[in-house]
């Protein structure tokens, strides 16, 4: 878990292990938009472009893990843009350009429910850590929260002036954190609908993505200039920024990887991953052999692997790991 911003880091970049490509997954047809581990690490997900999400097993032993694919989770009508797990693993929602959402059993494939409500595209999605209600955030500048048992819309929040690009629970999943083109991060009480807060940086640039840390303290701001800011959303403070990746016109996803000391990992335009010591903000590995802008990455929750998707010339998975 990400401890208070002053302590000093358990490993320095001396001792950094490098991340290696240990192996690329091709099942998809089109560009992927986003990578997702499941909360407990037994599986990956993708979704993608060509209509489909698919999930991958994780089979361990102690020198290596591989990824055989396990499901394809067929019925949205256009491209998924984001998938997200619930807590417990046994379901998944799917955000598409068809305007819906779709819960899916994650073992057999199965589609459960489609929530239908948003008027333009749905462009990203998470379960709450109880995962009895998802946030979506779509085109139509709306966030919805929906009740997952029934799959009926309990709140819309006219939430932004302009497409809502991510939404976040926290970690008691009391409140919500939204991120948008028109350059602002909102913080809603989860159980009301009240915006809390908005962040506003000096400069306005729009907002790519939005995620809380480990400990619900913080949140991870990606902006199309090139910049992730890490941000104590409770004084609106920005206490870190981390530079030297491409993101300007496409919304990367980035992360926190807390299982062998503390780092930031970003895709990137330049077809690279970075990877920033959380505290000293400096890159210690870019990771090449994508052929297109790296859009998603995911961190395993106890393995030190790392999954990436990117976009239409390469449209495959790849798994990082780091040397023994």
């Amino acid at each position: 878990m990400l401890s208070t911003m002053e302590e000093p880091m358990s490993t320095e970049s001396s001792d950094y292990k490098p991340y290696t490509l240990s192996q690329t997954l091709t099942a998809h047809s089109s560009a992927i938009s986003c990578v997702k581990f499941s909360s407990d690490g037994r599986l990956l997900g993708s979704s993608s472009a060509d209509k489909t999400i698919r999930t991958y097993s994780i089979s361990s032993d102690d020198s290596s893990s591989s990824f055989t694919p396990a499901q394809t989770f067929d019925g949205h009508s256009q491209g998924v843009s984001d998938l997200a797990f619930s807590a417990d693993s046994r379901f998944m929602v799917s955000a598409s350009d068809d305007k819906t959402l779709r819960l899916w059993d994650v073992e057999s494939g199965a589609l459960i429910k489609t929530l239908r409500g948003h008027t333009n595209y749905v462009f990203c999605a998470n379960f709450n850590p109880q995962s009895n209600m998802i946030v979506s955030g779509s085109f139509d500048e709306t966030v919805r929260i929906w009740d997952v048992k029934t799959g009926k819309c309990l709140k819309v929040l006219p939430a932004h002036s302009d497409p809502v690009t991510a939404v976040d629970f926290n970690r008691d999943g009391s409140i919500i954190v939204s991120s948008s083109y028109d350059g602002l991060c909102r913080t809603w009480d989860a159980s009301t609908g009240h915006c809390t807060k908005t962040l506003i940086d000096d400069e306005n640039p729009p907002v790519s993505f939005v995620k809380f840390s480990p400990n619900g303290k913080f949140i991870l701001v990606g902006t199309l200039d090139n910049t992730l800011r890490l941000w104590n959303f409770q004084t609106g403070k920005c206490l870190k920024t981390y530079t030297g990746h491409k993101s300007s016109k496409f919304c990367i996803s980035s992360t926190f990887s807390v299982t062998n000391g503390k780092y930031i990992v970003s895709g990137s335009e330049d077809h690279c991953l970075y990877l920033w010591e959380l505290q000293s903000r400096k890159i210690v590995q870019k990771l090449e052999g994508h052929n297109d802008t790296v859009v998603s990455v995911s961190c395993h929750p106890e393995k030190n692997i790392i999954a990436s998707g990117a976009l239409g010339s390469d449209k495959t998975v790849k798994i990082w790991t780091q040397e023994k």
